[in-house]
């Protein structure tokens, strides 16, 4: 296969081959030609059409082999039944990349997938790369390289600029660009991927980022199938300081309710989705809008250092808005200290507002200086993270230009992120002159601002976290095997050789063991039935608590024996263990996904841990300190500082489980499928338990290979 991570055939192709190319302008086959006409295309086109000698202009070839020279790329807009034999012509002539408009492949039956795996033999056999089949196609503004047959590059005339667009759907990669050219901001490449039989979006992200005028990366993707890709793609783009934001769309619960642990349900593929993109710095969005309306602030590249927010406007009902909004979104509107808030009141009117948000009242409609004097004070003093100017009343009478100037000057002085928020488009359009970025609502800057805090925490978090870039073993093939579950006893003695504190316990095969064992124990203790064909004990009133007398254990061990032989179910025996207290119930679960590799979930246990969930999810690997992170952001997380009185709850030990959990998992290499420990005790005070962290319960879930290789 081709190996240039540039892409260059593909992103920058010097000549290109329209197959099926059309007189008609509109048509599928005939949009590219125009469009490549209608913006200067530096390189050479080439119509294939058998039946015609000239193509809009330009002279036509009745197949590729009859060409002059060999293209870099041929986009093929024939019927999906001709599109194959278009794309062996394609890979015979020596084309290094082949755009497929044609559908009716793997989005279509088990016939279109087939010939779809065709298509990709036919190409890897030459080193051809293939965008498609299916999509709509992709363009380089800069150089005019439009392959793509998008009805908006008729409707919106493009512009070239420091923005690439790579999108699984194809009005999903028009969309953005939309909305973009109407915020006035160009667009280089706009890419739609299709059903990436071969090039993903990922693997044309880098492509993009070895473009040096490439500022910002916007993906849009319904499905992730090469997360390694991903994560270099990530990577490189980290390097260059080039932020990336996703939307990941097809989001669905429907395998939840089919999982059979609590990990299952609780670690679904979206979760894992935002996971993999916090430990990647990878910003997730979640609708087109939040996708675009930040980008003025990215493209302008400064990083706000934290969240304080410093909000300044001339309406007093514009600063207690902004106070709203700016909770909403995280940002933080701390009050000045003393000293500070005395040095701001010197240049404002006396009764202008001081506090942050700094109210100037109506009279910067008549002292246009207060921008002048209070600007440069700000960044003097070094206050705030972001900051937010919003101007509901100008126009006629306000010094907009010279507002406009100090803003600016502020704004590469303290080099810090300044958003301008105003209903007037005059006002606007001034300010944006002036090379800052601008929102009609301050809604809209206050979620711009907030989400590019957010995304420049990310990447400090990623930045201390010295990723490994050790891939993930993958699945062994045998790996479709059945899954069983190990008993409890079993599962907790592998947990045990992991380096993970579990319950000390004994199995019991009849009732004279199972009161030495209680009398062992010298305490109430717990009795359950020991199997490994009943997952979910407690749901078949197969575990009895707080037993503390010989004719209780006794009792008990005869009832859940008979209750199992009732089911009919295989018992090993009797498990008994010590009840044991603590302060607080986690849940640490993980399951092995053959994309992801090992993804663990931590949070708050108990038996409402699915109804109220409240956990972290982590992906392999990790470390101790990225899974304390993940606990500071659980609802709970307050309850762990100590309240009322209570002292903190020392987490270390179940973050040092999670992390041996992980590392357990990825050794399996997806052998193991899936562990639940739940409830974990934190906070434990006993002597029967070496240390203050143990596991009372676990299921694993296992494949017939890892039961071969023990």
């Amino acid at each position: 296969m081709n190996h240039d991570v540039r892409l260059s055939h593909a992103l920058n192709p010097r000549s290109i081959a329209v197959v099926g190319a059309s007189e008609n302008p509109e048509k599928i086959g005939g949009r590219p030609i125009k469009y490549m006409l209608r913006q200067g295309y530096n390189g050479s086109i080439f119509p294939i059409n058998p039946t015609r000698a000239t193509v809009q202009g330009l002279p036509a070839y009745p197949t590729l082999d009859t060409l002059p020279e060999t293209p870099d790329m041929a986009i093929v807009a024939v019927p999906g039944a001709l599109a194959c034999s278009a794309v062996e012509q394609a890979a015979a002539a020596g084309i290094r990349t082949c755009v497929v408009m044609s559908s009716g492949f793997a989005e279509t039956d088990e016939d279109g997938k087939r010939a779809q795996a065709d298509m990709v033999s036919i190409a890897r056999g030459s080193g051809m790369r293939i965008i498609g089949p299916n999509t709509q196609g992709l363009a380089n503004f800069s150089t005019g390289a439009v392959a793509s047959f998008a009805t908006l590059i008729s409707e919106i005339p493009p512009r070239d600029g420091p923005v690439a667009i790579i999108s699984q759907s194809g009005a999903m990669s028009m969309v953005p660009y939309a909305a973009l050219r109407e915020m006035g901001i160009g667009v280089r490449y706009s890419i739609a991927t299709g059903n990436e039989c071969d090039l993903t979006v990922a693997e044309l992200a880098m492509a993009a980022l070895h473009d040096p005028d490439i500022r910002i990366l916007l993906l849009y993707a319904e499905h992730i199938p090469d997360p390694e890709r991903w994560a270099r793609m990530a990577e490189l783009a980290r390097q260059r300081g080039v932020p990336v934001l996703a939307l990941k769309a097809g989001v669905s619960a429907a395998g939840q309710a089919a999982a059979s642990s609590h990990t299952g349900a609780l670690a679904s593929d979206d979760r894992v989705t935002d996971a993999f993109f916090q430990k990647h710095g990878i910003c997730r969005v979640h609708d087109m809008r939040a996708m675009v309306n930040a980008v003025p602030l990215y493209l302008h590249g400064r990083l706000p250092r934290g969240n304080r927010l410093i909000a300044i406007s001339n309406s007093g009902a514009s600063c207690v808005m902004a106070a709203d909004a700016a909770e909403r979104h995280g940002l933080s509107l701390d009050p000045f200290e003393h000293k500070d808030r005395e040095a701001v009141s010197g240049v404002l009117p006396s009764f202008a507002s001081a506090a942050n948000p700094i109210d100037l009242t109506a009279a910067l409609l008549t002292d246009s200086s207060l921008f002048t004097n209070l600007l440069p004070l700000l960044s003097q003093r070094n206050l705030g993270d972001l900051f937010l100017i919003t101007l509901p009343m100008s126009g006629i009478g306000y010094d907009v230009p010279g507002f406009a100037r100090d803003a600016a000057a502020f704004a590469r002085a303290s080099n810090k992120p300044v958003a301008v928020a105003a209903p007037l488009a005059s006002t606007r359009q001034t300010f944006f002159e002036h090379g800052l970025p601008v929102f009609s609502h301050d809604i809209d800057a206050i979620a711009a601002l907030g989400q590019l805090s957010r995304h420049a925490q990310l990447l400090r978090n990623v930045e201390e976290a010295a990723l490994s870039r050790t891939p993930a073993p993958r699945p062994r093939e045998h790996d479709a095997s059945p899954t069983r579950f190990m008993s409890e006893a079993d599962s907790l003695d592998l947990l045990e050789t992991a380096g993970i504190t579990c319950i000390p316990h004994r199995v019991c095969t009849d009732e004279t063991q199972a009161v030495a064992a209680w009398r062992h124990f010298g305490r109430p203790v717990v009795l359950k039935a020991c199997s490994d064909e009943i997952p979910h004990k407690s749901d078949h009133g197969l575990v009895v608590l707080d037993c503390n007398d010989e004719a209780s254990v006794r009792d008990t061990y005869r009832r859940l024996t008979a209750r199992a032989a009732g089911m009919g179910k295989h018992i090993a025996g009797i498990l008994i263990a010590p009840m044991i207290r603590g302060r607080y119930e986690f849940v640490l679960g993980g399951r092995y996904d053959e994309r992801f590799g090992a993804i663990v979930m931590l949070g708050e246990g108990g038996k409402y841990v699915e109804a109220l969930p409240d956990f972290t999810t982590l992906i392999h690997p990790f470390s101790m300190e990225q899974a304390e992170r993940g606990l500071r952001n659980l609802r709970m997380a307050p309850l762990l500082k100590g309240v009322r009185g209570e002292p903190a709850v020392d987490t270390r030990a179940l973050c040092r489980s999670a992390v041996a959990l992980a590392e357990c998992l990825h050794r399996a290499a997806g052998r193991l499928r899936s562990v639940d420990m739940n409830p974990v005790l934190v906070g434990v005070d006993d002597s029967l338990i070496d240390g203050d962290t143990v596991v009372l319960d676990a299921l694993v879930e296992y494949t017939e290979a890892y039961s071969t290789d023990q």
